[in-house]
């Protein structure tokens, strides 16, 4: 997998790229990684409900093609875009996401946070009142706040044309979540987002970018496909 960093980018230009090189791409081309840190942007998926975009003001609203619904882009994000032909990796969907949420999972280890997976709920989350707790998630689901005592620390949205992914995912690293306060952040009404900074985590963004792009690019190895 190629490897490479975009630094700051504007969102919609990038979604460009990654259209054109999806669309390029034949067989025999390798598959690339981009990480980026994109100018404030909410992005709507391609089933995104109008009434989760709550009060966007000045920041632009890019509609695409990827799964789920708004998110937020900005400064102290890191995002990553794996460029990846599954069928090469002779894996489906259900296990590519698996995998990058898995990416994701190890990135907070290695920074002594516990990632978490909440079922139908793609992305990471934590427990910001004990981010190093190692205990499962457990007991019946608040049917009034299915996401107690939890807050979203990665999001994920991803689109595949011709068995070729593109979209992708970002971690929250050091940044002002005001405007995830406009939005129903992927969809659910009042979900808590949080960053590595305010778990107590101090990292710069080349780290963060580094660390992450390290685990995606083993979870993205041949060497792991069935």
């Amino acid at each position: 997998m190629i490897v490479k960093t975009l630094g700051r980018v504007d969102y919609l230009p990038t979604l460009e790229a990654m259209r054109a090189f999806t669309a390029a791409r034949d067989a025999d081309t390798p598959d690339e990684l981009w990480l980026c840190e994109h100018s404030p942007t909410f992005t709507q998926g391609i089933a995104g409900k109008p009434e989760h975009l709550l009060l966007p003001g000045d920041i632009p609203v890019v509609t695409t093609e990827r799964g789920g619904q708004v998110t937020y882009h900005g400064p102290g994000q890191v995002t990553a875009y794996p460029l990846v032909d599954l069928r090469r990796l002779g894996i489906f969907v259900k296990e590519y996401v698996f995998r990058l949420e898995t990416a994701l999972i190890q990135t907070l280890d290695s920074y002594g946070v516990t990632g978490l997976r909440v079922a139908s709920a793609p992305g990471i989350y934590v427990r910001p009142a004990d981010p190093g707790s190692h205990a499962a998630l457990s007991g019946p689901v608040d049917p009034h706040d299915a996401f107690k005592g939890l807050a979203k620390v990665a999001a994920l949205g991803i689109k595949v044309s011709r068995h070729c992914t593109y979209h992708g995912l970002a971690l929250n690293v050091a940044m002002d979540l005001e405007p995830f306060q406009r939005i129903n952040p992927c969809g659910y009404a009042g979900l808590q987002t949080t960053s590595l900074d305010k778990l107590g985590v101090f990292t710069d963004w080349p780290t963060a970018a580094g660390r992450l792009a390290e685990r995606l690019s083993a979870q993205l190895s041949p060497q792991l496909s069935p």
